[in-house]
């Protein structure tokens, strides 16, 4: 519980965004005096009423690398459709290997989830889902097929809207 929350800054910090970070990855380059390290950090940032954004930052640092990606994250938001604290369908989110299943659930069920799908169903402000991992469980791919997923959701009034145009 004490790593979630060194994780995630909230709106406590004057900002009305949640930020997680995903995961951190320490990448070495061999160079003729030994080794160059160098980070990449995945950042969840959402607003918990249905928008959200998933972005990488890279740096020499762990800090900057971290802000390099929230500062991305807050310049590119998306919206997702949600029905009544979950999601209208279900539906499998699909990025390189990984493929995330997620199910609507009954009010109560809470997030049934693993680490990223979790960071980034919270951060969207879903209450009630059920999710499975499927294939790789790369957290980078994780994460971004939970984002294809949720942005591929559609609510009944958006469906007979796009009925009625064509």
């Amino acid at each position: 519980m004490a790593e979630k929350e060194k994780n995630q800054r909230t709106s406590s910090e004057s900002s009305p965004y949640v930020e997680t970070v995903i995961a951190v990855n320490r990448v070495s380059k061999v160079v003729k005096g030994g080794k160059r390290f160098s980070f990449n950090a995945i950042v969840v940032v959402g607003d918990q009423a249905g928008s959200l954004s998933i972005q990488m930052g890279k740096a020499k640092e762990v800090r900057e690398a971290i802000s390099k990606a929230t500062n991305r994250a807050k310049k590119q938001f998306t919206k997702v459709s949600l029905l009544n604290n979950t999601i209208p369908h279900e539906i499998i989110g699909r990025c390189g290997a990984s493929r995330v299943l997620l199910r609507p659930a009954t009010a109560g069920t809470g997030i049934i989830a693993g680490g990223s799908v979790r960071a980034v169903l919270e951060a969207v402000g879903v209450k009630d889902i059920l999710s499975k991992c499927l294939g790789s469980t790369n957290p980078i791919n994780i994460s971004k097929a939970t984002m294809d997923a949720l942005v591929n959701l559609r609510t009944e009034e958006q469906i007979k809207k796009l009925l009625k145009k064509s």
